[in-house]
């Protein structure tokens, strides 16, 4: 096992549809090669890899945890009446720390199909406090509501800095100790720009950060491919300069040394204790699921009929 401490907390399969390049097979093979002893997946919006995930986990001998990256809309999910899919929602990262956090999961993403689907498949912060039992929460990608006030900062500080506070505010009341502030370096420079402010209100908030990769391949020559979907996902060519894609080849799974070594520029000893963090986090989740049963619900039928005539 590698002695440098690291999981990835932040991880895409082809679950996520059109946005990941990498099979469950995979990515758990590779994570066993780098010698790391936890992964987690965080499919867009779903969980439709989780059962398979956990048993090729389990399979290999590495801790599975079970997560997804949910779309939070900026109101309430009942309200779509934005004008763009970009307007309609923020991106979150939730973690199953325990099988109640599952369920809760579970529940979450059903009705953010069910129930706030709009461009997205969306949840909202009322139904996010009603089933937090059991979930880590980070704070999120680029496209995250943290991230983006972070990025007003360039704009208009001391309003954007207040936004940001609010909304470190409300997670961490929700969420207690179960909440971190998340920081990237996939080698694009909107990254860099904010991750300097969000330490700062990390330590000022005294919320921990965690350092993650934003993986949406396994290696970096699979970024190709990558772009490619991302293509078919869109509508659009490759050779349109307009079009949206990843500015960078640094979003494949990443080894624990080379964790360790990004965020250049920044203060060492923050970046090894917030990439350490991720491995502290693993450790503490623990998803135990008996795959071998029937769990269907009881039903009490009415006096004088049988279930079949029911």
């Amino acid at each position: 096992m590698s002695t440098l401490p690291f999981a990835h907390l932040h991880c895409h399969s082809h679950y996520s549809l059109l946005d990941g390049a990498s099979t469950i097979e995979r990515l758990v093979g590779r994570t066993v090669e780098l010698g790391m002893n936890a992964l987690a997946i965080t499919d867009h919006g779903n969980l439709h890899g989780a059962l398979e995930f956990y048993s090729a986990a389990k399979k290999a001998g590495i801790n599975p945890v079970i997560g997804y990256e949910a779309y939070i809309a900026p109101g309430s999910r009942f309200q779509k009446d934005a004008g763009n899919q970009k307007d309609s929602s923020f991106h979150l990262t939730l973690l199953a720390k325990d099988r109640v956090g599952f369920a809760n999961l579970l529940q979450l993403a059903t009705k953010a199909y069910l129930e706030g689907f709009y461009f997205k498949p969306r949840i909202d912060r009322e139904i996010l406090a009603a089933h937090s039992e059991g979930i880590i929460c980070l704070s999120g990608c680029l496209s995250s509501e943290f991230s983006r006030s972070l990025i007003g900062t360039s704009r208009d500080q001391q309003e954007s800095l207040a936004q940001s506070r609010d909304i470190v505010g409300w997670f961490r009341n929700t969420f207690g100790d179960r909440y971190f502030i998340e920081i990237q370096d996939n080698g694009l420079e909107l990254q860099r720009q904010i991750t300097d402010v969000a330490l700062d209100l990390a330590r000022e908030l005294g919320v921990p950060p965690v350092a993650t990769c934003d993986c949406h391949y396994v290696n970096r020559e699979d970024a190709e491919a990558q772009d490619i979907l991302l293509c078919v996902n869109t509508g659009r060519f490759r050779n349109d300069a307009s079009r949206m894609k990843m500015d960078s080849s640094e979003f494949y799974l990443k080894s624990p040394a080379e964790m360790h070594a990004a965020f250049d520029g920044l203060d060492r000893s923050t970046i090894s204790a917030a990439v350490a963090r991720s491995q502290e986090i693993a450790d503490a989740v623990a998803i135990d699921l008996d795959l071998g049963k029937r769990h269907f619900p009881g039903f009490d039928v009415p006096e004088g009929r049988t279930a079949s005539e029911e």
